[in-house]
């Protein structure tokens, strides 16, 4: 519908997933300008980086208001005769920033209340140049000069607003990745963009929800690879053996490859909140792969064989899992249908959450199993010999 409109370019932007991080869903980044040139250069080469982008499949969208085009008067004192009439050239500036601006004068408590008193003209008053005419300042001998007779206006064009990043000029700059690829690879675009169209002396950074993803993008392996460390010891402590534990392991990642077809499917990016599922992902599919390995250790130390041990143990504990699981992803499924501001989010952890489960269960029922008869073998060749509950009543 907006589209049909033709008097503006209209562009529709999502709400970013958490609230007062950035203004909009997609990457904002901001151009260092940390030669303090021209904001004109600045303009020209925010708009070069961001047709640069433009042409990269891994961006959908690209826009920036930095816009150093919006039409200004610049004012010119001239100082020569402001000298010669007496009048410093900092009091006209004052006088014209009280008329068009506003000073604050003073301030002062009643009733309970704190007041400020500021000086301003009335708009009607300030609202074209021909206001110059009624403006006077005062000069060393205490008499009014009009204004207008020490400045002119310039037409010329600029930036309506000025932004300052680590205390260098910037203009910003919204980057939208493209349906089918990542935050993190639109990001890795970016990279290769500024090295091709960034001069010397022009940097970016990061800001909002951006800055935090591209900040915590290196924690992110070592967060996993914790958990996978965390767990595998732990199993190796409960199973007295540092072969074992690799069943289970093993079958997590068919589980959490789940994950990713939830996303894609819902056409979500890999964000925090999917990060966050994988993590919790990790020890659920973990819980369930022990519970089958378990019970087949307890049926091969009973003298029964490595497969009938297998199925034993699957069997055992199949209700116990369905139904956990069941109940787990029945208490998500909200998450899938709810709107509004933080709607990204719930449906990030949702589908993340849902598929990665589904997923895990059911290819875990039958994975797991196999995985066991494959590690347990290796690890009664190594050891010479079956461990029997004899041995462990002795």
């Amino acid at each position: 519908m907006l589209s049909q409109d033709k008097r503006a370019n209209f562009l529709v932007i999502n709400t970013p997933t958490v609230d007062g991080f950035g203004n909009t869903s997609g990457m904002e980044l901001v151009l260092q300008d940390r030669t303090n040139g021209e904001l004109q250069n600045l303009g020209n080469i925010s708009y070069g980086m961001m047709g640069a982008l433009m042409q990269r499949p891994e961006v959908a969208v690209a826009f920036t208001t930095f816009d150093v085009t919006y039409p200004q008067f610049e004012v010119l004192v001239d100082e020569v005769k402001s000298a010669q009439l007496g009048v410093n050239v900092s009091d006209v500036l004052g006088v014209m920033q009280g008329y068009y601006g506003s000073i604050q004068a003073s301030d002062f408590n009643r009733f309970g209340k704190y007041y400020r008193v500021l000086v301003q003209s009335t708009p009607e008053a300030r609202q074209d140049k021909e206001s110059l005419n009624g403006i006077f300042v005062k000069n060393n001998l205490g008499q009014m000069v009009p204004v207008n007779t020490l400045v002119s206006l310039k037409q010329v064009t600029g930036a309506e607003v000025v932004d300052r990043f680590n205390l260098f000029n910037s203009s910003n700059l919204t980057v939208m990745a493209a349906p089918g690829y990542s935050t993190g690879q639109a990001m890795a675009a970016v990279e290769e963009v500024s090295k091709q169209v960034l001069p010397p002396g022009y940097t970016y950074d990061y800001k909002g929800m951006s800055r935090e993803e591209a900040g915590s993008s290196s924690q992110s392996v070592m967060i996993f690879g914790l958990c996978i460390v965390f767990v595998f010891f732990l199993l190796s402590a409960q199973y007295e053996s540092y072969i074992l534990p690799l069943a289970v392991l093993i079958a997590i990642p068919v589980g959490l490859s789940g994950v990713f077809v939830g996303i894609t499917f819902a056409d979500l990016s890999n964000n925090i909140y999917v990060q966050i599922a994988l993590v919790m992902l990790i020890g659920l599919l973990a819980k369930n792969g022990i519970l089958i390995v378990e019970f087949a250790i307890q049926r091969r130390r009973a003298g029964k064989s490595l497969i009938a041990s297998a199925v034993e143990g699957a069997k055992a504990r199949l209700r116990p899992i369905l139904m956990t699981s069941l109940a787990f992803i029945t208490g998500l499924l909200p998450l899938l249908f709810v709107v509004g501001p933080s709607a990204m989010g719930n449906h990030s952890i949702g589908y993340a959450a849902v598929s990665g489960m589904l997923f895990g269960t059911i290819l875990g029922i039958f994975v797991v199993p196999v995985l066991f008869v494959v590690f347990q073998a290796l690890h009664e060749r190594i050891n010479g010999r079956v461990v029997t509950d004899a041995d462990w009543e002795y």
